[in-house]
């Protein structure tokens, strides 16, 4: 059972990655990449808007993702260890 959580955490940490990456790229309406950026928003916003509430403005930089991967990190680290 432990080592599905932690299989599960560490999955939600590459889905951030994903979603990160896929901020970089532009996105037209419709779009599969705009699909498929709509599903990750669905699955992190979650976790990652409560943290950016949290936060104080960085100038247009948003270390949310950061803080949460930061976290599951430690999270899994005492789960799984």
């Amino acid at each position: 059972m432990r080592s599905l959580i932690c299989d599960l955490i560490n999955l939600y940490v590459i889905v951030i990655i994903v979603r990160i990456v896929l901020s970089w790229f532009p996105m037209s309406p419709g779009s599969f990449l705009e699909q498929v950026n709509r599903v990750l928003r669905a699955v992190t916003d979650p976790v990652l808007l409560p943290i950016r509430r949290i936060m104080p403005s960085m100038g247009g930089l948003d270390l949310s993702p950061m803080i949460v991967i930061l976290l599951a990190r430690v999270l899994v680290r005492l789960i799984c260890s």
